[in-house]
């Protein structure tokens, strides 16, 4: 996991085009979604974390956003509740 507000500009561009950063992260309510997400762009840089895939924000404790990953979303629920 990488925080946004811990990367220099030119080192987070590298990690994104040679895809070592997949996802991105609310830190503060530990939510994960695609980099596309509109919701997710929205979000401060300070609460921007990054990950390399799925199993990683898992693990770190986050859940699938219900906006751009509803699939994922759905099969979390499902299971938490």
């Amino acid at each position: 996991m990488w925080r946004h507000s811990e990367l220099e500009q030119t080192e987070l561009h590298l990690k994104l085009k040679q895809q070592e950063i997949r996802f991105a992260g609310n830190a503060q309510l530990k939510i994960y979604g695609r980099l596309t997400c509109t919701s997710g762009k929205r979000m401060l840089k300070s609460n921007r974390v990054f990950f390399a895939d799925e199993h990683e924000a898992r693990g770190q404790g986050y859940r699938p956003c219900g906006h751009c990953m509803k699939q994922a979303y759905k099969k979390w629920k499902d299971a938490t509740f």
